[in-house]
């Protein structure tokens, strides 16, 4: 069997006042410093569409090759110095991570396109007269 990939979910929250300075580090910063192990394939943010209550303004989507590319970026100077950093740039707060859990996959599905040509293969066909 081949070896899965996994995810890492992040959620946060924001105070109040602090979403430009927050959403600027993350994209700038953090995301960039995290991308160094390249293990990780993809990262993908997301904020809330609507006021949920309960639910976490922020979601962040780590998507690593395996569970051993998730495991040596848990384990790696990359991560300890970004968490470095997030503690001295963050240490007056402005924000909390709500959920911090990696998944394995199960299963995928995807849609696939296709496309259908009319008959003649999309060319009109001449008219008799």
């Amino acid at each position: 069997m081949a070896k899965q990939p996994v995810i890492l979910l992040v959620s946060t929250k924001c105070q109040p006042g602090m979403e430009e300075k927050f959403n600027r580090w993350y994209n700038q910063v953090h995301v960039p410093m995290l991308f160094q192990l390249k293990g990780m394939k993809e990262a993908t943010r997301y904020k809330i569409m609507a006021d949920a209550a309960g639910c976490p303004q922020y979601l962040a989507i780590y998507k690593f090759e395996n569970e051993e590319a998730y495991k040596e970026f848990e384990a790696s100077p990359e991560l300890a110095a970004a968490r470095k950093e997030m503690k001295e740039t963050w240490k007056d707060g402005g924000w909390e991570i709500t959920l911090r859990a990696p998944y394995e996959m199960i299963k995928s599905w995807r849609k696939i396109a296709i496309q259908v040509e009319p008959p003649g293969g999309g060319k009109e066909e001449p008219q008799e007269s």
